[in-house]
């Protein structure tokens, strides 16, 4: 079953046990994959829809800094509510390690060889690490590693 169909199935077991705040996260979930695939006139497959997931964790994540900035944690809290939901259809992430391990990897196998070719690398990464890790902590390592070079 596609990402999506487990969504749609997940809604309707929520809708049937009462759930609340997890039909209504998953709902948010649907309309995200929806609009985009209206956006775009195309269905989405698997990898784009753990690239919307991601996005709506990142935007969580940077509501809930907002909040707490404003004291108000209660709006914090709802936020980390719904990154708990959205990290179940989320592949684990990659340890710091097998990220490092992963960049090495990279710069090996595209003969990188300065701060120029760091396109090259993060392509290679990307295809790898994709919904995964933090692309922007992946480029800032990357980018250190190829300036050490």
């Amino acid at each position: 079953m596609s990402l999506k169909g487990q969504i749609s199935e997940d809604m309707k077991s929520a809708l049937k046990a009462g759930d609340k705040s997890r039909l209504k996260i998953v709902r948010l979930m649907l309309a995200a994959i929806k609009q985009v695939e209206v956006d775009k006139r195309t269905e989405l497959d698997d990898a784009a829809v753990l690239g919307v997931l991601t996005k709506m964790v990142k935007q969580r994540r940077d509501s809930i800094e907002q909040f707490e900035k404003g004291g108000r944690e209660d709006l914090a809290k709802i936020e980390r509510d719904e990154i708990t939901v959205l990290e179940d259809y989320l592949p684990e992430m990659l340890g710091p390690d097998e990220l490092s391990t992963m960049v090495d990897d990279a710069i090996k196998a595209t003969g990188a060889e300065s701060i120029r070719d760091m396109g090259k690398v993060m392509a290679q990464i990307k295809a790898k690490a994709a919904g995964r890790a933090d692309m922007g902590a992946l480029s800032a390592s990357v980018r250190e590693r190829l300036n050490a070079l």
